[in-house]
């Protein structure tokens, strides 16, 4: 496996980055005591966002949304088909992709606004050739749709199975059309529930964040002042009732984090991914995901708990062969604080477990780069030297 791998150290202040169906601060049990805790599925939806929006532009931009049919059927209405006949036909073939009551499975919102069974994730191109496709098979489709819809028992068997019959050239031109624009599916990959041909396997591989030492929860209390019952006559009040209009409490933790991201890139460039791609296109990809990976925060509490931080110490690595292996081992007995708080030892424990491993297994390491060493430009540039 052609891998590149990233071992971040990352410390965050007063912070509730990742919460659970309370609302608490994300927890885990490591090394026999509770970590902080922020899973990789939070991680990758700011990196996500970040890769996109800040960073790649919209070539490769995708959107990942159950409201996929509103731009099927824009693209349908640009190759002139009338929209009450573009929204059904849109709608049909997308939920089809996620879900086995296809259309009759879509709700609207309380906004009144219709939403697929599911969230549908395409790439452009997909987008582009499931409108061509439609627009080719207009009439099966609509026939088909019509006889599943059938108050018959036995005409609507019939046409359930004349419509799967007629989603299948759609769903074979989805599948054609690739993911070659869309090196945000080719990074997280896409399952797609029920069809299973347009599965693609990440490329990138997470790890859920742990603290490399002992966290527990703490409670913030809060409360909301009542600005006109604290004014009376134009003068400050003196009043049993001080104007608390709303008091709470907020969870939160403080932790440095240990996190692991790795890059398979045979995967991401093979053919049923992101395929032939030039060089300093693979680059260009793999600088942005990276940066986006070093730099992004999930959002939770953002206004009343900004966690924003960097890393403090990032190992690079590039391997033309193995496994990915993580360094969290390093923090299976918790670390201690002292002169430099968590930090500081955390790096030194990592440093420590990476040279350990190195030369009791043997593992194959081609690269290894610093940040702290030379920089976000240079480890880019060093982490990337060679061909990817």
């Amino acid at each position: 496996m052609n891998l590149i791998e990233l071992h971040i150290l990352q410390s965050f202040p007063v912070t509730c980055l990742n919460r659970d169906d309370v609302g608490s601060p994300k927890s885990a049990t490591f090394g026999g005591v509770q970590r902080a805790r922020v899973s990789s599925q939070s991680q990758k939806r700011a990196i996500r966002l970040h890769f996109n929006e800040a960073h790649y532009g919209n070539a490769f931009h995708t959107t990942r949304t159950k409201l996929a049919h509103e731009k099927l059927i824009a693209l349908l209405a640009a190759g002139g088909m009338a929209h009450e006949n573009a929204e059904p036909l849109a709608v049909e073939v997308l939920a089809s992709l996620v879900d086995s009551g296809g259309a009759a499975n879509a709700k609207k919102d309380k906004n009144d606004r219709l939403n697929l069974p599911a969230l549908v994730w395409l790439s452009p191109a997909q987008l582009q050739a499931a409108a061509d496709s439609i627009l080719a098979n207009q009439a099966s489709l609509e026939a088909a749709m019509a006889q599943a819809r059938s108050d018959d028992k036995k005409q609507k068997k019939d046409g359930e199975t004349a419509l799967k019959k007629a989603l299948k050239p759609t769903s074979d031109a989805i599948q054609k059309a690739g993911i070659s624009d869309a090196a945000d599916i080719a990074l997280f990959g896409r399952m797609v529930a029920n069809d299973p041909s347009l599965n693609v396997e990440a490329a990138a591989m997470f790890s859920h964040a742990l603290s490399t030492h002992d966290s527990s929860n703490e409670v913030d209390f809060y409360s909301a002042v009542d600005d006109v019952k604290q004014v009376v006559d134009g003068s400050a009040a003196e009043t049993d009732d001080a104007g608390a209009a709303m008091i709470g409490t907020l969870e939160f933790n403080s932790a440095t984090y240990y996190r692991y991201v790795g890059i398979n890139l045979d995967q991401l460039f093979s053919p049923k991914s992101l395929g032939p791609v030039p060089q300093e296109d693979r680059k260009s990809i793999l600088r942005a995901f990276i940066t986006a990976c070093l730099m992004a925060v999930p959002g939770a509490r953002r206004n009343s708990m900004n966690g924003a931080t960097l890393p403090e110490e990032v190992l690079g690595i590039r391997k033309a062969k193995g496994q990915p292996i993580q360094l969290v081992n390093a923090f299976e007995e918790p670390i201690k604080a002292g002169k430099g708080g968590y930090a500081k030892k955390s790096v030194t424990e990592m440093m420590k477990y990476h040279d350990f491993l190195k030369e009791r297994w043997d593992l194959p390491v081609d690269k290894e780069v610093r940040l702290t060493d030379i920089g976000l430009k240079s480890f880019l540039d060093q982490l990337l030297q060679e061909d990817v």
